[in-house]
């Protein structure tokens, strides 16, 4: 690519069904293994944040809460920026007028104006605006490489900067993080119970957490029943993981009642 100043290898990952997936880098300095391993753990924590995005709401506003920025954090300095644009207009500027001055060129009658010293008289103002635009760009440009590309909150002239308070979404985006973790728990219970985990045992999870339940509260034990689902066969895959749920003898938080879960038969 690119007259070969652009070199590309593949690395092709063969699934054990038959799949092959391809991987195009221009890491031409690591194992095969090793971009393999980076290009796979890059897509589940693409694929992670999606699912949080969609079904946790990770994006969500918490609150509407401001506090200050941090003032030593860095941030793209605006004059330079300022300076990049007026780069781009006078380049761009220049190359109209270049390239009108070369099409003279090209176009000049030798009979009218013979030689190069003719032409440049002839065409001396145009000439003379190119040299002060290049002139112009010469200086521009000595300044921007002198600039700080990114300077300090602090250093920003203008009003203060704020950002939107981070503590309660901080704490809410671990919960939902959390609960993720612990949606994906229950999927590695579902699996031996259920054929097609992979394609839906999350949303199987999700309509058994959303089902209702009777509660029981005993001696020692808190009892949730939870009411049948939609499908003999999936009330069948959660009342299984209620029995394994049941054997890890776990406590409501804050109580010393065991938690006991279970389903009702029949469907509804």
């Amino acid at each position: 690519l690119l007259k070969g100043r652009l070199r590309l290898r593949q690395i092709t990952r063969l699934c054990p069904g038959g799949h092959q997936t391809p991987i195009v880098t221009s890491r031409l300095d690591l194992p095969a293994v090793v971009l393999a391993y980076r290009m796979f753990e890059r897509w589940r924590q693409e694929n992670f944040l999606k699912y949080l995005r969609e079904e946790y709401a990770l994006d969500a506003l918490v609150d509407y809460k401001s506090e200050p920025e941090d003032p030593q954090r860095l941030v793209p300095n605006p004059e330079s920026r300022k300076i990049k644009k007026e780069l781009t207009a006078l380049r761009a500027k220049l190359k109209g007028m270049q390239a009108i001055y070369g099409r003279a060129a090209i176009d000049n009658k030798e009979g009218k104006r013979p030689t190069i010293r003719g032409f440049k008289i002839a065409y001396g103002e145009l000439r003379g605006q190119i040299r002060e635009l290049q002139k112009q760009i010469e200086i521009l440009q000595s300044r921007h490489n002198q600039m700080p590309k990114r300077i300090e909150v602090k250093d920003l002239a203008g009003e203060p900067m704020v950002r939107l308070s981070g503590e309660r979404k901080h704490l809410t985006n671990c919960i939902k993080m959390v609960a993720y973790q612990a949606e994906s728990d229950l999927l590695a219970l579902v699996r031996p119970h259920y054929a097609r985990a992979d394609q839906e045992g999350r949303t199987l999870i999700t309509s058994a957490l959303q089902c209702p339940a009777d509660l029981e509260i005993g001696k020692d034990k808190l009892r949730v029943t939870l009411m049948s689902l939609s499908s003999k066969h999936r009330s069948k895959v959660i009342a299984a993981i209620c029995e394994m749920l049941n054997r890890m003898e776990v406590c409501f938080p804050g109580t010393k009642l065991q938690m006991c879960f279970g389903v009702h038969q029949g469907v509804s």
